[in-house]
């Protein structure tokens, strides 16, 4: 996969938090992160994880697409290098028109790989729709948060469980995820996954942004 150019993600943070006349400190007590953290991913000397990206973007009314969108590129636009969790969310992001199948071979899918031991890899994708359809590996310690807390986005998730085992916490609520369980709930619901396990645990997930 050739890097894809994209914007600095820190940025566009930047750019949309100051838009809507909020301070560093303000992003940072709504998102639940030190205000040296915010102030890194914005002038990009930290990646931020998966999670401080939805808790950021959910905080400043933006999208994660938005952010990595190379059709939205400044004058200031940079290449993230190949291997890092950006370059991976702007591949998957860069062209939302793209078509994935009808056929996606093993070997010659997008791979995103996060900070926190998980890894996406993406299974297909229909030009018009705001679904992601992923086969997900969660390395053993491996977690959906980095920090360790609960994350929340738009939309529904649905996910298939084919090895190994997963924890769910759901809001208040804590599941035990065997090979052959499914589930299935609103992402705004507060939830994180995580692998307590010694062993890599795999499975399908059906995840789509608008709700439906």
């Amino acid at each position: 996969m050739s890097p894809a150019v994209v914007p600095p993600v820190g940025a566009r943070i930047r750019q949309a938090r100051l838009e809507r006349g909020m301070s560093l400190r303000a992003l940072a007590r709504e998102v639940g992160v030190s205000a040296s953290l915010v102030s890194q991913i914005e002038t990009g000397k930290s990646q931020p994880s998966v999670s401080t990206l939805y808790a950021i973007t959910t905080v400043l009314g933006i999208s994660v697409e938005s952010l990595f969108d190379a059709r939205a590129s400044s004058p200031m636009a940079g290449v993230h290098p190949p291997g890092t969790v950006l370059h991976a969310l702007a591949a998957f992001a860069a062209d939302p028109e793209r078509r994935i199948g009808p056929l996606a071979g093993a070997g010659e899918r997008e791979t995103l790989e996060l900070d926190s031991g998980v890894v996406w890899e993406r299974l297909g994708r229909v030009p018009g729709g705001d679904v992601d359809f992923l086969l997900v590996t969660y390395r053993p310690g491996g977690s959906s948060s980095g920090s360790g807390g609960l994350m929340r986005h738009a939309g529904t998730e649905y996910g298939y469980l084919t090895s190994g085992e997963l924890i769910l916490t759901l809001g208040f609520d804590e599941y035990t995820v065997r090979p052959g369980d499914a589930v299935s709930f609103e992402s705004t619901t507060p939830h994180r996954y995580r692998n307590d396990g010694e062993v890599p645990a795999v499975g399908v997930w059906f995840v789509s942004g608008d709700g439906q």
